[in-house]
């Protein structure tokens, strides 16, 4: 099971899948990159050889076992079910299928138990799966009451372009011209539906839901996109049923979860410049709510292009080959 496809090759994730497989020295036998037609033919170098960036066609996923979809929703919808049916497994990257209920939405360290024999597998948000990577072992210890989470996302989570848009406003902006994205802060990620929450919000609420088996979860949101390159910070305001004995008690909850560190420090927390390329996710500034015993407040962050996005879905994908080869 060693044949990759990505699809969306030459955007953020898609370079970012292809950097960690050469990092975790995951070598395909078989690699076929996907883009639109304005990249058709571009050459991408990885593993010391290079490949002709081709566009997608029937057919295409035939000898393919690991798909990975990178594209955007129209494309997901458009081609992840012709991927399975022509033979291949799917770790779809974008919205399309995360709220499917016959479909898993993974997070590794977190929910690997509902990976089973499907053919599609939903990665889920980016901001989604660092807050997860807190609030399962929290869950365990302590049982949520509510999560409150603001998020501080940067612009390389809208693409490629806002990445560069960001760049030349900020050169614009210095030398007197106007700004937009540079130098200013969006107080809602996708249009804002009729309820007062964005498109972010609602995604980050139900996903989380899911994720964590908690259907009833009460959990809001409120996104926010600010003008930095990489990583996502996020505040969390969580309330447990049950409440920790001390903060060193929900410390040493926190640190036994895999894929998080924990600064332990009551004033130690991740500069989102220093979480940037890393694969865990950061957690600190860790403090109780001064009235409420049961109420704890964090600062967590995390590259959304690496673990938000590109790595998750490589970590499925090992999930994934590891079935089958205890199958064989």
């Amino acid at each position: 099971m060693n044949n990759f496809a990505i699809v969306g090759a030459t955007g953020l994730v898609g370079l970012s899948f292809l950097q960690l497989l050469q990092e975790k020295q995951i070598l395909p036998q078989k690699l076929s990159l996907f883009a639109s037609e304005n990249s058709k033919g571009k050459i991408l170098k990885f593993a010391d050889n290079t490949y002709s960036v081709q566009t997608l066609e029937k057919g295409c996923f035939q000898g393919v076992d690991v798909a990975f979809f990178s594209a955007g929703g129209a494309v997901s919808k458009a081609w992840a079910p012709q991927a399975v049916q022509e033979g291949a497994r799917v770790i779809d990257n974008s919205s399309t299928f995360r709220m499917d209920p016959e479909i898993p939405l993974l997070v590794p360290e977190v929910n690997a138990h509902h990976l089973e024999d499907q053919q599609l597998i939903a990665n889920p948000n980016c901001s989604t799966i660092q807050m997860c990577l807190v609030l399962s072992p929290l869950h365990s210890e302590f049982e949520l009451e509510s999560v409150q989470v603001a998020t501080y996302q940067s612009v390389s989570g809208a693409g490629a372009g806002a990445l560069e848009k960001l760049k030349s406003e900020s050169l614009s902006y210095l030398q007197g011209g106007s700004s937009y994205v540079a130098f200013n802060c969006t107080p809602h990620i996708g249009n804002i539906t009729e309820d007062g929450f964005s498109l972010e919000d609602t995604k980050m609420c139900a996903e989380t839901r899911k994720i964590l088996d908690h259907p009833q979860l009460n959990i809001t949101a409120f996104t926010v996109r600010v003008p930095t390159l990489f990583s996502h910070g996020e505040v969390l305001w969580v309330s447990f049923k049950k409440a920790p004995k001390h903060r060193q008690h929900l410390l040493d909850v926190l640190q036994k979860q895999k894929g998080l560190k924990v600064m332990t420090a009551i004033d130690e927390y991740p500069d989102n410049s220093c979480t940037t390329g890393e694969d865990d996710v950061f957690v600190g500034r860790i403090h109780q709510a001064p009235h409420n015993p049961r109420q704890w407040l964090m600062w967590v962050s995390a590259d959304n292009i690496r673990k938000g996005a590109a790595l998750n879905g490589l970590q499925i994908a090992q999930l994934l080959m590891d079935k089958t080869s205890k199958k064989n």
